[in-house]
């Protein structure tokens, strides 16, 4: 049995959406599948090839992890596989490399149950995750809002407005979700939670009908100053494009900054161009209104 997943990368919060807000990104990785008799072989091309001890070779390899995980809850044994990674989402800068990972292996493991995929493939996602916003963009594609309710955790795809045309800048160094997450505190004040909660209600209407807010609607108290120690370069130039009118928050745990240019700015389909993003990799992806795919072969 032979198969491929194709999986886009993802950006998360979009600034007060904290653990909520995700989008999906046209920067792809693909992972061709042949099943075998036994054991497990995985070739790593492109993002990760040269990071054995990050990328692994073997079972411990993350897809291999959450498709096992997934065969278990859906009552199959895995067979032996070969893996092909062709990786094009930077690993640990903030663009859902995990995520990505993860909703290939339950993809795959949907797959080779011969079952289509259902809800129970996001909570599973978000589960082996611990949240839902990066798996779920890249399970649905588009703009999703999550939550968790029950035990359970849930998404809605919504439509991202025509004329939002993300940036993303990309530096040089990596970044820890769980170490940027350890600076966050267990309370905020309630004047910053109310802020919060009024930017998120204000970003789905942004996102969804009306662009032309997303500077307001991105601003945040909730999460980035508390980890601005963790990159404060990061922080520096999402601090410069928003006091030149341009959205921008950090992308996921960082340290990439999410750009959502609008305007005159997004008519031109670039950054402002006196902005300094040196040593920065900026791409201009645009929204992955799909999600994730299966092909045979």
């Amino acid at each position: 049995m032979r198969f491929t997943v194709r999986v886009p990368a993802s950006t998360a919060n979009l600034g007060p959406g904290f653990d909520t807000f995700g989008l999906s990104l046209a920067l792809h990785d693909v992972v061709e599948f042949e099943t075998a008799a036994s054991g497990v072989d995985v070739e790593v091309l492109d993002a990760g090839a040269g990071d054995m001890s990050r990328v692994p070779r073997t079972g411990r390899h993350l897809v291999v992890r959450a498709l096992r995980a997934a065969c278990n809850r859906l009552g199959t044994t895995p067979p032996g596989l070969r893996l092909r990674c062709h990786n094009a989402i930077p690993h640990s800068r903030g663009l859902g490399s995990s995520a990505a990972a993860i909703v290939t292996g339950i993809v795959a493991a949907y797959t080779l149950a011969g079952r289509e995929l259902d809800a129970d493939a996001l909570h599973l996602a978000a589960d082996f995750e611990g949240h839902a916003d990066n798996v779920a963009a890249s399970l649905y594609g588009g703009f999703v809002v999550a939550w968790e309710s029950g035990g359970r955790f849930h998404a809605e795809r919504l439509t991202p407005h025509e004329a939002i045309r993300p940036v993303v800048a990309v530096p040089p160094t990596q970044s820890s979700t769980h170490q940027t997450r350890g600076l966050l505190p267990e309370q905020v004040p309630l004047a910053d939670a109310v802020f919060t909660g009024g930017r998120t209600a204000l970003a789905v209407h942004a996102m969804t009908s009306r662009p032309d807010l997303l500077l307001e609607a991105t601003d945040d108290r909730l999460h980035q100053g508390y980890r601005r120690p963790a990159y404060p370069a990061t922080m520096r130039l999402v601090d410069e494009l928003r006091s030149r009118g341009v959205a921008a928050a950090v992308s996921g745990a960082g340290p990439t900054v999410l750009a959502l240019p609008y305007g005159d700015t997004a008519s031109a389909g670039i950054l402002p161009p006196d902005v300094d993003v040196d040593g920065y990799e900026i791409l201009e992806p645009a929204i992955d209104l799909d999600g994730v795919q299966v092909s045979e072969g």
